[in-house]
């Protein structure tokens, strides 16, 4: 058993892979095998997490994931804990795996209650041992019954730690999203902040503790692969680690580290707006993200000529450009203006990052879309990289829709692209034709500020400038991007102009 932590890619396995593994696993040990580790490793981790919890409440569903808790309960109760066990099973319907480990609970002395302790600051840790990953065959269109709803609102609104077996309950293993009734409550909607939580993911680690509500579900994850070490079945998914080193040589110059063109910045004159600070936001990014120069081409009919807080930017107009040889980020406060200029990108930047105003303006016209398809065909490496809206635009969708199965649209948006595909949002995904995604485990809700979007479009021109394969560039820009904002000092703000200045590149 381990904690799961950003210093390391880690394979990540949909509920599919998962039951299959567990099933050759299973047929391949004694009976009960799996349980009784599952159940020890549990107790274990419980112990470790609240080594001085008197009285501890466990929650149990009706299936395998009950029988986990169960075996917990044994083994907790035998360690001397007050054990407080509400089972929503019987053992004329019980798993076999699990009816045998109620028979060990009991034997073992644990208390039952129907419900959760009335007075839950009797409790000094709760473990969810509800559902796990049997959400996907237990939650379609009906809601839970009551006594699970009880148990899962004592569960959300306990103020001691809660322990999860597997997943949080009623989150689904591979979206990442509640099913209907499950979410939790949002912390200000009961003015405090949730209890510390956590997750034990057993046997395989699943996409959904990584991404859209998962992050804030799970809490802190830890894995045990309960002795099964070989893995047949290829990762699903990935979750990504940090960059590969880049250490920079003495005989290079800035034309090693490449060029990077930032187009965008619709300004006053063109539509009565000041949009040049998206623009000025991804050059600075892109500046020191380690780019051997970055130029700058706003749309603002010419009005700016430099920034003095950053004189290291260069001005140029868009005609002026040598697109074949640079590498482009596309988009960021174009507004309209960005419409006249992206038929000349599409067709001729060697490299482009797509953003903001470029995507809209992709979305709404055919024969932009074929010509981001065309590209990849002529060697040419792209880059988009939407929030879940823009996402939505691109696929023809709702912004629900995309939320609810992130990785998939990732994954519909790289391959009807031909090109390399950031959804942005907690969790962000990259997605590549052929290839698994890869889910990003860095970043916090600090980055939920205007102008860290583009930020990390010019992250991502500055690593594909230095000639880094279009997937890797994406995935360790956005590492890198939220690697930044979860070291950011506590007591300073956070902003994007800041934020692109204490960027380091390779």
């Amino acid at each position: 058993m381990h904690p799961i932590t950003p210093q390391q890619p880690h394979p990540l396995f949909n509920t599919a892979a998962t039951r299959r593994m567990e099933q050759q696993a299973a047929s391949a040990l004694p009976p009960h095998t799996l349980m009784q580790r599952a159940g020890l490793s549990v107790a274990r981790l419980a112990q470790a997490l609240a080594p001085h919890a008197r009285t501890v409440w466990i929650a149990c569903g009706p299936g395998n994931n009950g029988g986990d808790g169960l075996e917990a309960a044994m083994h907790l109760q035998r360690e001397g804990r007050r054990v407080v066990v509400t089972w929503l099973g019987t053992p004329e319907h019980a798993p076999a795996d699990a009816r045998q480990s109620w028979q060990r609970a009991l034997a073992a002395g644990v208390t039952w209650a129907d419900e959760a302790p009335p007075d839950m600051t009797a409790a000094d840790l709760c473990i969810d041992a509800l559902l796990g990953i049997g959400i996907a065959s237990t939650a379609p269109a009906r809601a839970p019954d009551h006594r699970l709803l009880a148990a899962l609102a004592a569960l959300q609104h306990s103020p001691a730690s809660v322990l999860a077996v597997d997943l949080p309950s009623g989150l689904d293993a591979d979206t990442g999203q509640f099913a209907p009734g499950f979410a939790l409550p949002a912390p200000h909607a009961s003015r405090r902040p949730l209890a510390p939580r956590h997750t034990l993911s057993l046997l395989t680690l699943k996409p959904g503790l990584f991404t859209a509500a998962g992050r804030d579900a799970a809490g802190s994850v830890w894995l045990d692969d309960l002795g099964v070490t070989s893995q047949p079945e290829p990762p699903s998914t990935w979750l990504a680690g940090p960059a590969l080193p880049a250490p920079r040589s003495h005989a290079s110059h800035k034309g090693t580290y490449g060029d990077v063109a930032v187009v965008g910045g619709e300004g006053l004159v063109a539509r009565g707006l000041g949009m040049t600070g998206a623009a000025l936001l991804a050059a600075s990014a892109a500046l020191h993200a380690g780019a051997g120069r970055v130029l700058v081409a706003l749309l603002d009919d010419g009005e700016m000529a430099i920034d003095m807080t950053q004189p290291e930017l260069m001005f140029r107009r868009f005609d002026a450009l040598a697109l074949e040889q640079l590498t482009v980020v596309c988009g960021c406060g174009g507004g309209e203006a960005v419409r006249t200029v992206l038929p000349a990108v599409l067709a001729r930047a060697a490299r482009l990052v797509l953003d903001a105003d470029a995507l809209n303006a992709v979305a709404s016209d055919a024969a932009l879309r074929a010509t981001v398809a065309s590209r990849a065909g002529r060697g040419l490496p792209t880059v988009l990289t939407p929030h879940p809206l823009e996402a939505a635009r691109l696929l023809g969708m709702s912004a629900a829709d995309v939320q609810a199965h992130r990785l998939h649209a990732a994954q519909q948006l790289a391959e009807q692209f031909h090109c390399v595909a950031v959804l942005k949002g907690s969790g962000t995904v990259t997605a590549t034709p052929g290839l698994p995604p890869t889910i990003n485990p860095t970043g916090n809700a600090r980055l939920a500020t205007a102008g860290t979007g583009d930020v990390l479009a010019g992250m991502v021109g500055a690593h594909l400038a230095a000639g880094t394969p279009a997937q890797r560039a994406a995935s360790e820009a956005v590492y890198q991007h939220g690697l930044a904002a979860d070291r950011w000092p506590a007591a300073r703000p956070l902003t994007a102009s800041a934020l692109a200045r204490h960027i380091t590149g390779g």
